[in-house]
């Protein structure tokens, strides 16, 4: 019989569940190239290997042993040119599958960041980072180094290179300008002729806004930009008839959005006449064009907890192609009657598919385990408005029975829950030991959440914190009063959006018995000046903290610190940009002074993420042993060492 400790994945089990990336179809629809990330526990660190899938082989076999990502297939479906480290640098590479042998194409200083093939095949277009000027590397040899702020970006430049399958060519042609473009996304024309691509002035965070649409044309060098007077989005692809681009922008015009909250859509923008239109005005969801085929424009989208995709005609009429669940990447070709994408259904993690075949079979990790279930319920705030949310519950879930609750806030907040099990979404929190402990946990889609329409996700405009605590605190009380949940046993937690209102949630209520706060915002003041996106807080607050100080007040956790008292863990990555870790340390000394039981955690070179899977399972390990002693009463022996 199988013992209790041995029913649910353990956290090692949960992190060890692949992730399937980069999903690209061939040309002639016979064969799909992705991506499997997976976790190398001798060598703590996460491994990325292509894996191919071939109609005529019926099953995924893993390219070679050499670590790879970014997999696309050439034009006549014969090779495939994938992203690879040589010297820590990232290089092009083209393997045929008829042999192990493959081809260094390029040899960039600085590595190469994204690429596409020329559709006739003979060629490569790529972007990287430009080389470190001389004038700098020589003043690092005299003074050492350091930095002017807003200054001396190394921006990524757009560059072509003529390739053949059995040798390097040399040559690389610079298409694009250091000094005045940080090229992002690009797509080629169907003739090979021209590329269109989004670029900002820095490779910084905070020029995000300022992205504009250039056409460049490799033949004649001529390079032009388009005007757009709409916020660009990161996507971008030509029609079938190269006279016309698509891209993801704003509903409104760029001066609406100087101070407010973005919503998107999809535009077409006519090369030839400059005209531009959105054809999809009341389409409430942001839209991101994947490619433009013979039979439309696939597109991708959100709809409360679904991920979806169909074409798009240019009358603004769509095709679902697929029914709900959670599609992240998707490939098609170029005649539009071949489909490749990775799909989650509920309660299930991802797997491939291609022309609607499973190809993978990753749930196999859940067999002879028991697997918690996650379903959506809803409930309305203290304003009337409906919010959703996925409660996940035991196998054998009861009903009648009260249950400890864990309340798991996403991040974001421009992001959602979804009722899927995966690692992708969550390394840091382990839902299914924690319902092997006996909690249930609720994950909010509070407001400004996506997938709900735009004014739900603008419903949280200089509401920040405030208003969200009122969607979290209203699902639980909804729990509790339907006899589900214990109002006595619950914690709440969360990282970045999530666990700025986590601390929100630990502070300015009493009534959680534990709290976890991860990479979270705490004093908006202070982190307004140490972000690298302080236009996000002008964009939700309105002002910044010099025009409207009272606003960054009422909005901050810390603010409310002398009320605190929830037992509350608070972890950090200590190179972490976004949220950088002065946020910890202010809430840490707060909640000491408070007297309030609390506990730090720096996690050493961690950014947001880890890349280290060890890293993961500690963060969830401390994360299962500080619930189950503040709300179920078990030894916190152990902690520190784990």
């Amino acid at each position: 019989m199988t013992s209790k400790e041995n029913k649910y994945l353990n956290i090692e089990k949960l992190l060890s569940i692949p992730t399937l990336s980069n999903v690209n179809i061939s040309e002639d629809g016979e064969k799909a190239a992705f991506v499997k990330t997976t976790a190398d526990w001798k060598g703590n660190l996460y491994r990325n290997h292509i894996w191919i899938f071939e109609n005529n082989k019926g099953e995924c076999y893993a390219l070679s042993n050499i670590e790879g990502t970014a997999p696309i297939w050439s034009p006549d479906s014969k090779h495939i040119a994938y992203l690879s480290a040589v010297g820590g640098k990232n290089q092009i590479f083209i393997q045929s599958l008829n042999g192990d042998s493959r081809t260094q194409v390029t040899d960039e200083n600085e590595g190469v960041s994204t690429f596409k093939w020329n559709p006739a095949g003979n060629g490569i277009y790529f972007t990287s980072r430009v080389k470190e000027s001389e004038s700098l590397t020589k003043r690092k040899a005299v003074y050492g180094d350091f930095h002017h702020a807003d200054k001396e970006y190394q921006n990524h430049i757009l560059s072509y290179i003529e390739i053949s399958t059995s040798s390097l060519n040399s040559t690389v042609y610079q298409l694009t300008d250091a000094k005045d473009y940080h090229v992002q996304e690009f797509d080629v024309s169907h003739d090979g002729k021209k590329i269109a691509f989004i670029a900002k002035p820095s490779p910084e965070a905070l020029d995000d806004p300022n992205r504009d649409l250039y056409i460049a044309d490799r033949e004649s060098g001529e390079l032009r930009k388009l005007h757009c007077n709409r916020l660009i989005g990161g996507s971008v692809c030509f029609s079938q008839d190269n006279g016309k681009i698509c891209y993801t922008a704003s509903l409104k015009e760029k001066e609406f959005y100087k101070d407010q909250i973005q919503d998107s859509s999809i535009e077409i923008y006519n090369l030839v006449s400059g005209e531009h239109f959105q054809p999809l005005p009341h389409f409430d969801s942001t839209v991101t064009p994947i490619r433009w085929t013979a039979k439309g424009i696939l597109i991708r989208w959100q709809e409360k907890t679904n991920y979806l995709i169909g074409l798009l005609s240019e009358n603004g009429t769509v095709e679902k192609i697929n029914t709900n669940g959670v599609i992240m990447d998707a490939s098609i070709t170029r005649d539009g009657n071949h489909l490749a994408y990775s799909k989650a259904a509920a309660n299930e993690t991802f797997e491939i598919y291609l022309d609607e075949r499973k190809i993978t079979n990753e749930n196999s990790i859940f067999k002879g385990k028991l697997r918690s279930n996650r379903e959506i319920i809803s409930w309305k705030n203290k304003d009337d408005v409906e919010i959703e949310g996925v409660l996940t519950t035991p196998a054998d879930f009861d009903t009648s029975k009260n249950y400890p609750l864990l309340v798991l806030v996403h991040g974001g907040p421009g992001w959602a829950s979804f009722p899927i099990h995966s690692g992708c979404f969550n390394g840091k929190y382990p839902v299914e030991p924690f319902v092997q402990k006996g909690f249930i946990v609720l994950e909010p889609n509070y407001r400004g959440s996506t997938g709900y329409g735009n004014d739900f996700y603008k419903a949280n405009y200089r509401n920040f914190g405030i208003g969200d605590y009122d969607d979290v605190i209203s699902g639980v009380d909804w729990l509790v009063d339907k006899g589900i949940a214990d109002r006595d046993r619950v914690g709440v937690m969360g990282w970045s959006q999530g666990g700025f209102i986590s601390a929100f949630c630990s502070i300015y209520s009493d009534r959680f018995k534990a709290a976890s706060v991860g990479g979270a915002i705490t004093n908006l003041r202070n982190h307004y000046v140490n972000t690298d996106i302080p236009y996000f807080f002008r964009m939700y607050l309105g002002y910044t903290p010099w025009d409207d100080p009272e606003i960054y007040t009422k909005a901050s956790p810390m603010s409310y610190i002398k009320s605190a008292s929830t037992p509350t863990l608070i972890q950090h990555g200590e190179m972490d940009a976004r949220v950088p870790v002065t946020n910890a340390y202010d809430l840490y000394r707060g909640l000491k002074d408070m007297e309030v039981e609390t506990e730090l955690v720096v996690f050493k070179g961690m950014a947001y993420s880890s890349n280290q899977p060890g890293i993961h399972a500690a963060i969830m390990k401390q994360n299962l042993m500080w619930f189950s002693h503040y709300i179920l009463g078990e030894s916190l022996e152990g902690f520190r060492v784990l």
